[in-house]
C-alpha cells in the first residue's frame, strides 16, 4: 500500500463502534485482572473470616492453594468453551455472557458467610465460586480481545494491544491502593474487626458492578466484528477447535504456547515471589512494600502502550527477541542485585521498579501478537487457549523453588526461573514469524518458517 493510501487512513477518526470495542476490551481486561487479584490482595488480611483459628498452617496453605488452583483451572476451561463459541457464533455475544457470569460469581463471593456461620462449607463454596469465576474470566478475554483487535486499524494494533494489556498492571495497582486505604479506615485486628467482617467485601462488590456495567455497555454500544461477519459469509462453518489443532494452525498454536510459557515463567518471580521477598527478606513494612509495587505497576501501565507503539515500528519479532534477551540477562541481574545488597527503602524501590519493568516489558504486545498469529476462524480459540493453557506449567513455581532451594539460597531462586522464562521467550520468538503486516480483512496469518 502506498504512502498516499495510508495517510488518509491514519488521519481518519476511529468509527464509534471501533472505539467502543477498544474501550470495552481495555476496561474488560482491567476488570478481569481486578477480579483475579481480589483473593490474593483483598482477602489476605481477612482470611481468618473463612478459616478457623485452630486450623493448622499447612492445611490453611493447602486451601489457599486450592483457591488459586480453582481460578487457574477455570481459565483454560473458559477459553476452551467461550473461544469455541466466539469463533462459531460471535465475539460480542460471548463477551456479554462472560462478563455477566463473572460479575455474578464475584457478587456471590462477596456475599458469602464465614466459618462462624457455615463452617468449612463457606471456604468450599468460595473455591467452587472461584472455579466458576475463572471459567467466565477465561471466556471474557478469549472473546473481547479478538473483537477489539479485529476492529483496530492495522497501523495501530500495537498501540491498542498495549492499552488493553495495560489493564493487568493497572488492576494490581488499583486493587492494592483500595486495600491499603480500606485497612487504614477499617483495621483488620481480629475476627470482630470491621475489615474482617465486612470491609473486604467492598472491592468484590466494586468488581461485580464493573462487570455488570461493562456487559451492558457491550450490549448497547459494541457491534460484532466486521472481520468475523465477513468470514462467516465467505465459507461454511466448521468446528474452530478441530481447525485449530491441525496443520498450520497447530504449528502456530504450539509456537504461541511455547512463547507464552516463557512469558508466564518469567512473570512469576516479579508478580508472585517478589512481593513476599520485600517483607520477609528485604525487610520492608507491608505499607512500604505495597507502595513500592504500586509505583512499579503504575509505570508499567504507562509503558505498555508506548512499547506497543514501538513494536509497530520495529516489528513484533525483533521486539520479542530484544525484550526476551533483556528478560534473560538484565532483569535477573537486577533481581539478584536487589537480594544481595538490600539497599534500604529508597534503593529497594528503584531496583524493584527497574526489575519489574524489565522483567515484564515483553508482555506489552501479548494481545496484539497472539491475535495476529491466527486466522479469523480460530482466532478466539487460539488466543484464549494459547494465553491460558501456558500458565499451568509456570504456576508450579513453588515446586521449582523448593527443588532449587536444595542447592542454592531460596531468596535467589527467582533468578533461574526468570532466566528460564527468558530463554523460552527467545526460542518462541525465534520460531515465530513477523506479524506486523498481517491483514485481518484478507484473513492473512503469519506462518512460521
Amino acid at each position: 500500500m502506498s504512502t498516499a493510501q495510508v495517510e488518509p487512513e491514519r488521519r481518519t477518526r476511529l468509527p464509534r463502534r471501533t472505539r467502543g470495542a477498544l474501550v470495552g476490551a481495555s476496561v474488560g481486561f482491567f476488570v478481569d485482572m481486578f477480579d483475579i487479584y481480589l483473593p490474593v490482595i483483598v482477602l489476605a488480611p481477612a482470611i481468618i473470616y473463612f478459616f478457623p483459628p485452630s486450623m493448622p498452617a499447612g492445611t490453611q496453605a493447602l486451601l489457599d492453594g486450592f483457591v488459586f488452583a480453582a481460578a487457574l483451572l477455570g481459565r483454560p476451561i473458559g477459553a476452551f468453551i467461550f473461544g469455541h463459541f466466539a469463533d462459531k457464533i460471535g465475539r460480542r455475544r460471548m463477551t456479554v455472557v462472560a462478563l455477566a457470569g463473572f460479575g455474578a460469581a464475584t457478587l456471590l463471593m462477596g456475599l458469602l458467610p464465614g466459618y462462624e456461620q457455615w463452617g468449612m462449607a463457606s471456604v468450599l463454596l468460595f473455591i467452587v465460586l472461584r472455579l466458576v469465576d475463572g471459567v467466565f474470566l477465561g471466556g471474557e478475554y478469549s472473546a473481547a480481545s479478538p473483537l477489539a483487535m479485529e476492529y483496530a486499524p492495522k497501523h495501530k494494533r500495537g498501540l491498542y494491544g498495549g492499552i488493553i494489556q495495560a489493564g493487568y498492571p493497572l488492576a494490581f495497582a488499583v486493587v492494592s491502593l483500595i486495600t491499603l486505604v480500606l485497612l487504614q479506615v477499617l483495621p483488620a485486628e481480629g475476627m470482630d474487626s470491621p475489615y474482617v467482617q465486612w470491609g473486604w467485601r467492598i472491592p468484590f462488590f466494586i468488581a461485580a458492578a464493573l462487570a455488570f456495567g461493562l456487559a451492558l455497555y457491550y450490549q448497547r454500544s459494541v457491534g460484532e466484528s466486521e472481520v468475523f461477519r465477513s468470514s462467516k459469509q465467505s465459507g461454511p462453518s466448521k468446528s474452530p477447535l478441530r481447525l485449530l489443532f491441525r496443520g498450520g494452525n497447530l504449528r502456530n498454536f504450539l509456537q504461541v504456547f511455547l512463547l507464552m510459557t516463557g512469558f508466564w515463567m518469567s512473570l512469576q518471580p516479579t508478580s508472585a515471589i517478589l512481593p513476599g521477598l520485600l517483607q520477609k527478606t528485604i525487610g520492608l513494612s507491608g505499607t512500604e512494600a505495597t507502595l513500592t509495587l504500586v509505583i512499579a505497576y503504575v509505570l508499567i501501565t504507562i509503558s505498555f502502550p508506548l512499547l506497543g507503539s514501538f513494536s509497530q515500528r520495529t516489528g513484533r519479532r525483533p521486539f520479542l527477541l530484544v525484550t526476551g534477551a533483556i528478560v534473560t540477562v538484565v532483569a535477573p541481574a537486577c533481581y539478584a542485585l536487589l537480594v544481595a545488597t538490600r539497599p534500604g527503602f529508597a534503593g529497594t524501590a528503584v531496583l524493584v521498579v527497574v526489575t519489574t519493568l524489565l522483567g515484564i516489558c515483553c508482555w506489552a504486545i501479548t494481545t496484539t501478537y497472539i491475535n495476529e498469529r491466527f486466522q479469523t476462524s480460530v482466532r478466539a480459540s487460539g488466543f484464549g487457549l494459547g494465553y491460558s493453557l501456558a500458565v499451568i506449567i509456570p504456576s508450579f513455581y513453588g515446586v521449582y523453588q523448593a527443588g532449587l532451594g536444595s542447592f542454592m539460597p531460596v531468596e535467589y531462586t527467582g533468578v533461574p526461573l526468570m532466566v528460564i522464562g527468558g530463554l523460552l521467550t527467545l526460542i518462541g520468538a525465534a520460531w515465530g514469524p513477523e506479524t506486523r503486516d498481517v491483514d485481518f480483512r484478507r484473513d492473512d496469518v503469519a506462518v512460521a518458517h
